[in-house]
């Protein structure tokens, strides 16, 4: 397969973007100044066309579901785990616990939670909406502040009326 590759801006840093006419295999999150800005003018490939602007909606509000094709690459069980996050709605979190739960083995939370720390499409697969049995932010591999940042996005405080 010919794996192909954009790069995104997005209000949390520059996404690389990897697929195939397959699906999409990964989207992850690149540290500054990694990126040259002759690769973020290289035109997107088509297999990735349809990634960028649900990504681009999503950033802009106008999103809360992804209808892509999706090839991510992992372990039998890592795939299991990352389709049970699949079930977590826009706006809603789970614990590590409600998830292992839901897999069928509530002493697997060490396991999930490491599953879930390899997940290569970031957002599309959603394990930001993963948080403590507290309440907690707890382990995102793109950092806690990114974390909390998508979860405001997705459930903002609404203004209360006053009267």
């Amino acid at each position: 397969m010919n794996l192909q590759t954009t790069y995104l801006k997005t209000p949390l840093g520059t996404a690389k973007i990897t697929g195939d006419k397959n699906g999409i295999q990964s989207i992850c999150l690149l540290d500054e100044g990694l990126v040259s800005d002759n690769l973020m003018q290289l035109s997107t490939p088509f297999c990735l066309q349809e990634c960028v602007v649900q990504l681009e909606e999503y950033f802009k509000g106008n999103r809360d579901s992804f209808n892509l094709t999706v090839n991510p690459k992992g372990t039998v069980f890592q795939i299991k785990v990352w389709k049970t996050l699949l079930k977590i709605k826009y706006g809603k979190t789970k614990s590590y616990l409600e998830q292992s739960k839901a897999l069928g083995d509530v002493k697997a939370i060490r396991a999930v939670a490491t599953a879930n720390g390899k997940n290569p499409l970031w957002i599309v697969i959603p394990c930001h909406r993963v948080i403590g049995s507290d309440g907690s932010l707890t382990g995102y591999a793109g950092g806690l502040w990114r974390k909390e940042w998508l979860l405001n996005h997705e459930n903002p405080v609404k203004q209360q009326s006053l009267f």
